[in-house]
């Protein structure tokens, strides 16, 4: 390797162990988004509902099975994606006889948990942390998440900080935001709801 390629290498060596300098102050001086004056459940609500999503409130563990069982019975969906063993042994001992499916691709609903509740946004915070991975809501048609009042907060910000204290140093590989049902506005500016990803988002949300 000639001497003048070895230099410039080493020059680009040097830049990239140089910390970039940051144009905001860590800490904001001020709140963005006032606090919500209403309760955080009844803000996500609202606002995730606004959004086409569906949002189920549960008093109990028990109600909430009831209610997911009426739902799958009323839509007719029999195969189910759920590879988070706490979630199905909370339906277990509701004495619900349900039909798993580890085929994603052929499911007719996926169920997961999630890291945190939005209000302000109307979102999920999910994480790969999660037994579903990467894929449980995102290809199935239709997505249910279990979350409980535990999980809200008021926005983005306090769900990342809550997130860098729960993991420390070992973050998951992948977290992710999801908002309502998937929509695109691709073609002629017409929004159309449904084409990447679950055409119906459901919310359980236990108040414990």
């Amino acid at each position: 390797m000639s001497a003048s390629r070895t230099n410039i290498l080493q020059k680009i060596k040097q830049a990239l162990q140089q910390k970039v300098p940051v144009p905001f102050s860590v800490t904001a001086p001020e709140q963005l988004y006032p606090a919500a004056a209403n309760d955080l459940s009844v803000v996500f609500a609202e606002k995730f509902s606004s959004l086409q999503g569906r949002f189920t409130y549960c008093a109990s563990v028990a109600d909430r099975a009831k209610q997911l069982n009426g739902l799958l019975a009323t839509r007719g969906w029999q195969k189910l994606y759920c590879p988070d063993r706490v979630i199905r042994q909370e339906l277990a001992k509701q004495n619900l006889s349900l039909d798993y499916t580890d085929d994603l691709s052929h499911c007719d609903v996926a169920i997961t948990a999630c890291e945190y509740l939005v209000a302000r946004t109307g979102s999920f915070f999910l994480s790969s942390a999660d037994p579903s991975g990467r894929l449980g809501s995102v290809y199935a048609p239709v997505h249910i998440c279990f979350a409980h009042a535990g999980q809200l907060v008021h926005d983005m910000d306090e769900a990342l900080l809550l997130l860098r204290e729960k993991y420390t140093d070992h973050l998951p590989s992948l977290i992710s935001l999801a908002t309502g049902p998937s929509r695109t506005a691709d073609i002629e500016k017409t929004l159309v709801v449904g084409v990447h990803g679950p055409k119906e988002v459901f919310c359980f949300f236990l108040d414990n």
